[in-house]
């Protein structure tokens, strides 16, 4: 049986497309199906009958930005946008930053939908590697946030998510991530010069497996979910794709030595890049310490979050893994030390 909460976000979107006409539907609780939700958006799938057979979109719902933006769905409507002749993101169609209309949060957008299933690191790796390649060869948009000097950026987001709440109960966790954003801090001044010869580009920044999408059919695969998208180094995504945060936090792979240095060298050959493979190994490990400062600062920040009774979105497996995490903590940074 159908929710309350799940049969008014139907109708508030049956409404909305009806008002909009960006699709017609004959049968809103037959076409309208819940997809999926992450922190800050939920996806729904609308099926619309056509001439040709059924074609399938994506009605995504923002509720938050990550990036503190008042706009957020208009920003990642402008990334799609940017990206789409990349071949490898999905088409966006439609965007309103003020649908106007209740239950519909701060924004929506209606994109491609892409069938298939979430990224198997152990089998599609080099997959991820075409597909990253296709992203990063895209013209870069001057309108979107640029992180220029990842090392620093990402040091200065992780500060401010680290003290958003003062009054955070686990004080031996916040101290230990204020001695690693102190560590990082200091490598951004000593590897700023290592990043200035490579171009920027577009990139994703949150590459988690499930952020994948791969067609078994033909073994194509996109990368979709781009709210926190900036022009920025190329190893930051390739980075965050190994580090075991990201790694872990739907699966329980964990890259090799041997697997880092073969996805780097298969991502090199795809893009096509004059770059020795040392060189890119010792970007991605800069890259990879730094990112998992952000990932723990997150989980910090999103435990407060998770633990109040006003956030809008909330994940049972989310907040086990922040648990997870933030008990390990001493062990990831041990880890990259």
């Amino acid at each position: 049986m159908l929710s309350i909460e799940f049969m008014d976000t139907i109708e508030a979107i049956t409404t909305f497309l009806e008002t909009r006409k960006w699709v017609v539907l004959d049968d809103p609780e037959e076409h309208i199906s819940f997809l999926a939700a992450g922190e800050y958006n939920e996806n729904y799938r609308i099926t619309v009958n056509e001439i040709y057979g059924d074609a399938s979109h994506v009605f995504r719902i923002n509720h938050d930005s990550q990036l503190g933006l008042e706009d957020q769905i208009e920003y990642e409507f402008a990334v799609l946008r940017a990206l789409v002749r990349s071949g490898v993101t999905p088409r966006p169609f439609y965007c309103e930053p003020d649908p106007k209309l209740d239950g519909l949060g701060k924004g929506v957008l209606l994109m491609e939908y892409l069938p298939g299933r979430p990224l198997q690191y152990e089998n599609d790796w080099r997959e991820a590697a075409r597909i990253f390649a296709k992203v990063h060869s895209q013209p870069v948009d001057h309108s979107l946030i640029v992180q220029a000097n990842p090392i620093l950026d990402i040091a200065r987001e992780s500060e401010g998510l680290i003290h958003r709440y003062p009054d955070h109960p686990m004080t031996k966790q916040k101290q230990l991530l204020l001695d690693y954003h102190a560590e990082i801090t200091r490598l951004a001044e000593e590897a700023a010069e290592d990043f200035r010869g490579d171009p920027l580009v577009i990139a994703n920044t949150e590459v988690n497996s499930h952020n994948f999408i791969i067609d078994d059919e033909t073994g194509r695969g996109w990368l979709v979910d781009w709210e926190k998208a900036v022009v920025t180094s190329r190893f930051q995504d390739i980075g965050h794709f190994l580090v075991p945060t990201t790694t872990l936090w739907k699966t329980d792979f964990r890259f090799t030595d041997e697997g880092k240095k073969n996805f780097v060298a298969a991502y090199l050959d795809e893009a096509g890049l004059d770059m020795d493979l040392d060189t890119a190994l010792r970007l991605t490990d800069l890259m990879e310490r730094t990112i998992l400062l952000r990932a723990m600062s997150w989980c910090f920040m999103a435990y407060y979050e998770y633990t109040r009774d006003d956030r809008a979105l909330k994940n049972a497996d989310t907040f086990a893994r922040i648990e997870q995490y933030l008990g390990d903590m001493e062990c990831f940074f041990a880890q990259k030390a």
